[in-house]
């Protein structure tokens, strides 16, 4: 038995007590269900409302309302340079400079984008490796760009399989790019695999590939916010994600982009330009030469949704004060709780199987479970208790404790609800 943890609510309630970070759940609006604050643990899908989000909309509504045109240019966050404001947060989030971050777009346009750039076949240098289980919108998206450059996918996108566990095991990784070696291009993966809950070893998985020439890039839509990332030491190619999930950011709402700084500052990096990747000294002189914005700005279309960025700006202001380390040694407490009271009770341990890894250096926030028997009809009364977890074909219910505004306390109370389920 893990001597870490106890079974019983006082036990939930003393780790409570003694958690820093607790606070934090007060900057959320919790969702009600007869008229008590829901069990949510769904913030792999999509994270709660910040407090201070009404207030950071509602200040860039008032500058339109009283600036018109003027707010690009006035106030303490001017319109024209709205997406700088988020970077130094972005880049303390993902271990990267300012110059390598930008938000903009959304997570599979920004794919795209970044898939024009950084997919460049040439010669026998053609394949992508995606892995199998893969996030549809990165598969479509790699597929859609082979097609277009006259590749087969069929023939030359290798599908990295699992392991007997389900996971994407280090030794078939190796196995798979020294296998494809000079022909392979790109490899596309993700940060937190979005099923299983794996976390990839993206440092070891950059270095493998840019041992055989290839370039590597990552989906980091279930990393970011979750896991303490380090893109800029580990040499990652390109990354993306999106800030509705673990970044709270509100639904829909704007991505990311990660580009390293030996691609960002070369002039010879390849690119789908648009106005505002334009050098901002010249961009209002209106020449059709394009002068490209140093870094990941280069990458920028169109000048970022204000609207949304001002919720994204409230999100990431509670980050910087919580501080993603801090919220990571919580996240391993929560998932360990939880790991720990289902596998040390009798009726669960024999019922669910969690297919996220148990090391908790392989994964994040979330624990993926497998119900044996009548799985759907287990979550659909999980909901029904007001209890907010995710569903995902074929067979997984997957548990996300957040460690900005979840509980030790909402943790025991989710197992004991799903004991009394399973009892029943």
């Amino acid at each position: 038995m893990n001597r870490q943890y106890e079974d019983s609510d006082v036990f939930a309630k003393s780790l409570d007590e003694k958690d820093a970070l607790n606070l934090f759940r007060e900057e959320f609006y919790i969702p009600k269900h007869a008229g008590k604050d829901v069990i949510y643990f769904c913030g792999n899908s999509l994270g709660l409302q910040p407090k201070t989000a009404n207030t950071h909309l509602q200040s860039e509504l008032k500058s339109w309302r009283e600036n018109g045109v003027g707010g690009h240019f006035t106030g303490d966050k001017p319109w024209v340079r709205y997406h700088e404001f988020s970077k130094r947060p972005l880049a303390e989030l993902i271990g990267s400079s300012t110059q390598e971050v930008v938000s903009m777009n959304s997570l599979t346009t920004n794919l795209h984008l970044l898939l024009a750039s950084f997919y460049q076949p040439s010669g026998d240098r053609v394949k992508v490796i995606v892995e199998e289980g893969a996030f549809p919108s990165d598969h479509f998206a790699v597929e859609s760009h082979m097609r277009m450059k006259g590749i087969d996918p069929a023939q030359h996108l290798e599908i990295l399989g699992l392991d007997s566990n389900g996971y994407l095991s280090p030794q078939k990784i190796a196995e798979t790019i020294s296998q494809l070696g000079q022909q392979l291009a790109l490899i596309l993966l993700p940060g937190v695999q979005y099923y299983t809950g794996q976390l990839l070893n993206i440092k070891l998985i950059t270095q493998l590939a840019h041992e055989v020439g290839a370039l590597a890039g990552f989906d980091l839509a279930h990393a970011i916010g979750n896991v303490p990332l380090a893109l800029h030491d580990d040499q990652v190619d390109f990354a993306t994600w999106c800030s509705y999930k673990y970044l709270n950011s509100g639904p829909g709402n704007v991505s990311g982009i990660f580009i390293h700084d030996r691609h960002g500052k070369s002039p010879n990096t390849p690119k789908l330009t648009g106005w505002w990747g334009h050098h901002d000294h010249t961009r209002f002189q209106m020449k059709t030469t394009f002068d490209p914005m140093p870094g990941a700005d280069g990458w920028q279309l169109s000048n970022v949704n204000v609207f949304g960025t001002a919720i994204h700006h409230a999100s990431l202001d509670i980050f910087q004060r919580a501080g993603i380390q801090r919220l990571r040694q919580k996240s391993i407490s929560l998932t360990g709780f939880l790991e720990f009271l289902i596998t040390e009770n009798v009726l669960l341990n024999d019922r669910v199987t969690i297919i996220t890894p148990s090391n908790p250096t392989e994964r994040g926030c979330q624990l993926s479970l497998i119900i044996k028997q009548q799985g759907k009809a287990i979550f659909e009364k999980l909901v029904s208790e007001g209890i907010v977890v995710d569903w995902r074909e074929p067979n997984v219910i997957r548990v996300a404790p957040t460690p900005l505004y979840n509980t030790f306390t909402d943790v025991y109370q989710f197992y004991k609800t799903l004991k009394m389920i399973l009892s029943k």
